[in-house]
């Protein structure tokens, strides 16, 4: 009894710390509904209806306020920057478990832009989204006029992503932790769970509260988010072998000190797998590529676009 107490005291405690959560971190943009989900849009920058818009995506355990500052921010005082939440993360609810996959997020992203009357997209992705982007790439080729990649994923690797995020995908149990345990504990370790993705490079002291991190923690986000993680290997293993099939220019930026994905196990062969790719690996930079870099990676993404439009880029 004591154990079924605590319990349902640690359910009214998640109740009243999402409301408090959401409260603090209201949506912004558009919600655009696709087959399966809602996508939420935030259109920022001029529009000069020349270049392609830039698509920005954000990774695992975040939403679009990480890829918004200041990389997003810093690319909006010259282009047009769209920013969405992924399907599952922020404030993109989806309906289906199954639709955790690159193909399945690529697939609703796809039909957002089509019912916002978007064109081709360069796209801007980091870590997870990385296998997303290359996805598009591929399922979507009309759909993407270049790609650039921060740290992407985009092949499968040795061991798992955590024993956390393969129980909370558990039937029974993951949805007892996700509405019990996950906020309380998660609020407590989220901070430093950040500096060690941030590693070597040094966390900015108002991340986790200026990029929403917090909404990861709702149940129904984490719950997706772990699903994210848990079916990305076989994803990833599914579709590495059509990687050649990629005719648009792409660059790559990586860090030779990234432990949270491994350069050596997906830029570099990446980057030997694509033909139109520019490929620059940093000494000592670590995973948090727009964090660190943001100006070095802003100058790539120019050079992509003079690359895509050059007439246009040339324009003062």
């Amino acid at each position: 009894m004591a154990i079924v107490g605590a319990m349902g005291a640690l359910a009214l405690a998640t109740r009243a710390g999402v409301a408090i959560v959401e409260r603090r971190y209201p949506p912004q943009g558009q919600a655009i509904p696709v087959n399966g989900a809602t996508i939420n849009l935030v259109d920022i920058g001029p529009r000069d209806g020349q270049r392609p818009p830039l698509l920005l995506i954000h990774g695992a355990s975040s939403n679009l306020e990480a890829m918004r500052r200041p990389l997003g921010d810093l690319l909006a005082q010259r282009h047009r920057v769209l920013l969405v939440d992924r399907p599952g993360h922020g404030w993109s609810p989806r309906e289906r478990s199954e639709d955790s996959t690159p193909a399945a997020q690529a697939r609703m992203l796809d039909e957002a832009l089509a019912r916002a009357g978007i064109g081709p997209v360069i796209l801007v992705v980091h870590s997870w989204s990385g296998a997303l982007g290359l996805r598009m790439a591929l399922d979507f080729p009309e759909r993407v006029a270049g790609l650039v990649m921060l740290a992407p994923v985009a092949y499968p690797w040795r061991g798992g992503v955590g024993q956390y995020n393969a129980a909370v995908t558990t039937p029974v149990v993951g949805p007892l932790l996700a509405h019990t345990i996950t906020l309380p504990l998660g609020l407590a370790l989220m901070a430093s769970g950040a500096r060690g993705v941030f590693a070597p490079q040094q966390m900015p002291d108002d991340f986790v509260d200026r990029t929403a991190t917090p909404l990861l923690l709702r149940p129904q986000e984490f719950i997706a988010n772990a699903r994210d993680l848990v079916t990305l290997k076989q994803s990833v293993t599914e579709q590495a072998a059509r990687y050649s099939e990629i005719r648009v220019p792409v660059t790559i930026v990586a860090g030779d000190a990234d432990t949270t994905v491994s350069t050596a196990i997906h830029s570099r062969p990446l980057a030997q797998a694509i033909s139109q790719t520019r490929l620059i690996v940093l000494p000592g930079l670590g995973h948090m590529v727009q964090n660190a870099v943001p100006d070095l990676v802003a100058s790539e993404v120019e050079r992509l676009v003079a690359a895509v439009a050059p007439a246009e880029a040339a324009t003062p």
